[in-house]
């Protein structure tokens, strides 16, 4: 195995014998002069083939508990489920455990709108995210809410289906141009659609169309934290709240003040993306 380029100390980009790219998670594999051959292979503890570049940074900004946690979720999705999913379904998955774990470490809790529908509409992805809870717990000693359990069962049968509904997914398109404009345009930045946080962003806004085209609101008592972050981030909230009267009036979808938090939870987290 040859290491081509380093993302840290620990995780690295390898070719295997026959040239094909990986990534790498190993004690000290980005460590050296690159490129070398590695000839150790009891350092390595995980290899990831058919990433799309645009991932490889992101390893390098993940904890590797997390990272292992999620690539052990997904290992077992695939046996049960009998299908192989998204290859770059381990970094959107770690990136989704490590902001639930920051989010609980600060006593932030939100609400999984569609755990009830998940629960009954994907009984086995559903009980992979329950299990996958305890995965998390085994290697980062963190605990998360039951309800993080559908979250990541979402995120598994996101990866199953890909596309998924077709009227739902062109809708999705069509909101996430929308709502793109009014953040360019009221923060006053431009987003670059190939970076992943972009992909995160829209990842977040089809299952947020999701739930308002099926009439299933986010409700989960929020409104206090949304007055809170409202005074600290007063342009975001705007932006937010131009988001919610615009879907009102081309959708007849009605935000709550907890969708409307969501929103502008996931509207900073690309502003400081693109500001950084």
């Amino acid at each position: 195995m040859k290491i081509i380029r380093r993302i840290n100390n620990n995780a690295a980009v390898a070719q295997d014998k026959r040239g094909r790219e990986m990534v790498v998670l190993g004690r000290g594999v980005g460590f050296g002069q690159l490129p070398y051959e590695l000839t150790d292979m009891s350092v390595v503890y995980r290899t990831f083939y058919d990433v799309d570049p645009k991932y490889f940074d992101v390893v390098g900004s993940l904890p590797q508990d997390v990272v292992l946690a999620s690539a052990d979720i997904i290992e077992q999705a695939e046996i049960s489920l009998g299908c192989d999913l998204n290859p770059n379904l381990p970094f959107t998955l770690a990136d989704h455990i490590a902001f639930a774990i920051k989010r609980e470490q600060q006593g932030i809790r939100l609400a999984m709108p569609l755990a009830f529908d998940v629960k009954h509409l994907y009984p086995q992805e559903y009980e992979l995210g329950l299990r996958a809870l305890e995965i998390v717990r085994q290697h980062t000693k963190e605990s998360l809410p039951k309800a993080e359990g559908s979250s990541i069962a979402l995120h598994i049968v996101s990866a199953e289906l890909e596309s998924g509904d077709l009227h739902t997914m062109l809708t999705a398109l069509d909101v996430l141009e929308e709502i793109t404009a009014i953040v360019e345009q009221k923060l006053h930045i431009s987003l670059d659609r190939e970076s992943y946080s972009y992909a995160r962003f829209a990842m977040h806004l089809q299952f947020l169309v999701q739930r308002l085209q099926a009439g299933n609101p986010a409700h989960d008592g929020s409104g206090e934290l949304l007055e809170d972050l409202a005074r600290q981030y007063p342009d975001i909230y705007a932006c937010a709240t131009e988001v919610a009267q615009r879907l009102q009036a081309e959708h007849s979808w009605q935000c709550s003040k907890e969708e409307i938090l969501y929103l502008m939870l996931h509207i900073h987290r690309v502003q400081i993306h693109e500001e950084a």
